[in-house]
């Protein structure tokens, strides 16, 4: 007689998800799953949780919850993790869309605009940066010019160039498939952020006494 061997099925969770308010939570939402075509679908429309007022609009999914589902549909399955073992979902409420507001866009750059500029010129008020381009003139020319304005409309046009080089973006277009300074800081707050919602999930889970992964990082 020939024996079915058990199930195997390969499940990465993701790591931040987002799905609308009402909407009950399935493994389909927060996983990446590789199994046979048949069992595929029954496993995406597992039933993870029923979001409640009370859980706010963040939810933490872990591993261990998910695992004892998959086994009440099939007990004998063979189940490898694969990366984190948490996901987060973040519930949405319905969204209105409105236009951008023209003078908003106008007082955002011009706040952007002058405080830059100040920032500059109070720099270079500090460090004389005046007399070091009169001395830099004197040292090419040989004459001393107490307003060397043509070096300084050059030196303007370079310090806009570099921050366009620095800042890899004109626009909407970039140089280079490289990330900006600005989608870095935004990455690492993003992470920092899911980091901060996963430990106090956890102590939630605690101060309630339900079961843990034994390598939660505090």
């Amino acid at each position: 007689m020939k024996q079915h061997s058990a199930p195997a099925i390969y499940i990465q969770l993701k790591n931040r998800v987002s799905v609308p308010k009402g909407k009950d939570i399935t493994l389909g939402d927060i996983a990446f799953l590789i199994a046979e075509p048949e069992l595929k679908k029954s496993l995406e429309s597992i039933l993870l949780k029923e979001p409640e007022q009370s859980d706010g609009n963040l939810i933490l999914i872990d591993l261990l919850m998910v695992i004892p589902l998959i086994h009440e549909l099939l007990p004998d399955a063979v189940i490898e993790p694969i990366g984190e073992g948490r996901t987060i979902v973040q519930i949405e409420g319905p969204m209105e869309r409105r236009k951008p507001s023209v003078a908003m866009f106008v007082l955002v750059w011009l706040l952007l605009f002058f405080g830059s500029a100040l920032t500059i010129m109070n720099f270079h008020a500090d460090v004389n940066m005046l007399e070091v381009q009169i001395r830099i003139v004197e040292m090419i020319t040989g004459h001393r010019d107490e307003h060397p304005i043509v070096f300084q409309i050059a030196y303007s046009i370079g310090i806009g160039f570099g921050m366009v080089i620095f800042f890899n973006h004109l626009f909407k277009k970039k140089w280079n498939e490289e990330p900006t300074p600005l989608e870095v800081e935004m990455y690492l707050y993003q992470k920092n952020i899911d980091h901060y919602v996963v430990n106090e999930e956890y102590s939630k889970m605690r101060r309630r006494g339900e079961k843990q992964p034994e390598n939660m990082e505090d």
